[in-house]
């Protein structure tokens, strides 16, 4: 049999990924009716059709893309807009390809094992939410990359380990988050991080770091804080920032969660708006702008990062044998500071 035509020319000639081609001429997963049409409009045209052994491999896929959670018992991990927002990205761009999603949780207390998915043939590729440092979880991203299974990591970077990841960058994001209260005239600022395990927590103290830096103030470690993303953390947090009002002006926090948990914190304590402290959050939820006084943030693009990295581990199935095998997917894409009411000096 002569092919006439590269399954690379299909895809480009139809508007689609290789992937996409590939499942429309195996009949794998579901598919918009739409793209079948252009996908085999583009194969007659350009004399493409696909070899037995290609067929063959095909239909040895699962058509799931696998998601691995962390299971946070009582939290509701659909609704926290950090997770919904990247969800809808990666079922986005998984539907636009013809895969499903397969959502897996881990459990903490259990060993982790994630290339037995790939054995049992669960998934075809997979993306990993929530990851953090620790001995299981990195020995574990270790055996898929060892054993060659496509898989990219969201929100977090091991060093040292050339894992496929998608990020945002969090260093500049925090930068600017700290400069904007610098240029507002504050300058005893505190900062309330999520846990240091999360790479995305260093890289924000690292941007309030270069902030005060670059404004010729010395880091001062009475002014960290620490919770855990959630918003009882930043309630937590207010008793003890409430404590320290007359020595600190404004309050960078690294989540909106946390933030508008301090507010509601210091409000129960017996604060008015005009005696808290400037506070300004992270990631740009919707509930930014409802919180009172309306949080000032900085916008993560959350949906964009999901699309981003189901595009890019669909694609590690379809790499050449030309293209180097250690070329690693690393994309880190910009943030967007929202000033609003909560972080203007009265």
């Amino acid at each position: 049999m002569v092919v006439i035509a590269s399954r690379k020319e299909v895809a480009e000639r139809a508007g689609v990924s290789e992937a996409t081609v590939s499942r429309v001429l195996n009949n794998v997963g579901p598919l918009k009716e739409q793209t079948k049409e252009r996908v085999l409009a583009a194969a007659r045209e350009l004399g493409y059709t696909p070899s037995s052994l290609a067929r063959s491999f095909a239909r040895r896929r699962s058509g799931n893309l696998g998601v691995i959670m962390p299971f946070l018992p009582k939290a509701r991990l659909f609704s926290a807009y950090y997770f919904s927002e990247i969800l809808s990205g990666i079922g986005s761009m998984a539907r636009e390809e013809g895969y499903d999603l397969l959502m897996i949780f881990r459990d903490a207390d259990e060993p982790l094992d994630y290339s037995e998915l790939f054995r049992m043939r669960k998934v075809d590729a997979c993306i990993v939410l929530g990851a953090k440092e620790e001995p299981g979880e990195l020995e574990a991203l270790r055996m898929l990359k060892r054993e060659g299974h496509p898989f990219c990591l969201i929100n977090q970077h091991f060093e040292g380990e050339g894992f496929h990841e998608v990020d945002a960058d969090h260093i500049e994001g925090s930068r600017q988050a700290v400069q904007h209260l610098l240029d507002q005239g504050f300058r005893r600022i505190a900062f309330l991080n999520g846990p240091p395990a999360y790479s995305n927590s260093r890289d924000r103290l690292d941007g309030y770091t270069q902030a005060l830096a670059d404004a010729g103030l010395q880091l001062d470690p009475t002014l960290l804080y620490e919770g855990n993303f959630s918003r009882r953390s930043g309630a937590a947090a207010a008793k003890a920032i409430a404590g320290q009002l007359n020595r600190i002006e404004a309050v960078a926090v690294a989540n909106d969660r946390m933030a508008i948990g301090l507010q509601q914190g210091l409000r129960e304590l017996g604060l008015v708006a005009d005696n808290m402290p400037a506070i300004i959050g992270y990631d740009d939820s919707d509930a930014a702008e409802l919180a009172q006084p309306a949080l000032s943030s900085v916008r993560v693009p959350f949906f964009r990062i999901g699309e981003i990295a189901a595009a890019k581990v669909l694609e590690l199935q379809e790499r050449n044998d030309s293209e180097p095998a250690d070329a690693v997917i690393a994309v880190k894409l910009p943030t967007e500071l929202v000033v609003r009411a909560s972080s203007v000096k009265h």
